[in-house]
């Protein structure tokens, strides 16, 4: 993805960089922006560690991977308040990447499945878009591995837990959860697309995403959930 400079004078870091597709240069803005994803429907995880627990491993359940304006891939997963690729992973507390696990074969490894990139390379050749100024929903994929957003209004006195129905990457390259107004619920099940879904993201009492087992055991009052749950808003 990089090119060299033909006239001998050194390129800045920004004009190394080009937009696969349309060969030219990109700024360090949208360098990383998603451009294309790809629903993981085989139960592949990503591996990750923390200092909490030295000398562990665990595992999240990946939603998709995605392609970047940049070329590069990575397996995307929802982290605390945002879906983050999972490379990218390097909270000293919460965790860091380690590298992928198919469940169906017990294997771990550490590239990109050649299966995804093909995939997703040749479906962003096939749905390229011109660029706009209007902000349009580039694709909209189903949530298949439980994440739930948690809503509270007054410090986590009380809390909401809604489950999230699909994600919707826009043009801007943002990835945002969509959660349904039961108020506005007019037809079941609620499919993506639906007019009564709103972004988590945007809600002002949104704070963080969990997966469907931690937030099970929250509604069942775990203890050990809740303490990790309460470690969590006030740490």
């Amino acid at each position: 993805m990089t090119r060299k400079s033909e006239d001998n004078q050194t390129p800045s870091e920004n004009d190394n960089v080009i937009d696969m597709f349309t060969r030219k240069p990109l700024d360090e803005v949208n360098i990383h922006q998603i451009i294309r994803i790809a629903p993981e429907l085989d139960g592949m995880e990503m591996l990750y560690s923390n200092d909490a627990n030295p000398g562990k491993m665990f595992s999240m359940k990946i939603l998709c991977w995605a392609l970047m304006k940049d070329g590069t891939i990575d397996a995307m997963v929802p982290w605390l308040n945002k879906v983050v690729p999972a490379r990218e992973l390097n909270d000293p507390l919460n965790g860091r990447w380690e590298g992928y696990f198919d469940k169906l074969h017990d294997q771990a490894f550490f590239d990109i499945p050649e299966h995804k990139v093909m995939e997703l390379e040749q479906a962003e050749s096939y749905y390229h878009l011109k660029e706009t100024e209007d902000k349009i929903v580039l694709q909209e994929i189903p949530d298949t591995i439980g994440t739930h957003a948690i809503l509270t209004e007054d410090k986590f006195k009380s809390i909401i837990l809604v489950h999230v129905t699909s994600w919707r990457l826009y043009n801007t390259g943002e990835m945002l959860a969509m959660v349904a107004d039961d108020k506005k619920v007019e037809n079941t099940p609620i499919l993506p697309g639906d007019e009564c879904l709103f972004a988590a993201q945007e809600h002002k009492d949104f704070h963080y995403f969990f997966h469907y087992l931690i937030a099970n055991k929250i509604k069942s009052g775990d203890p050990e959930a809740l303490a990790a749950f309460t470690h969590l808003v006030e740490g």
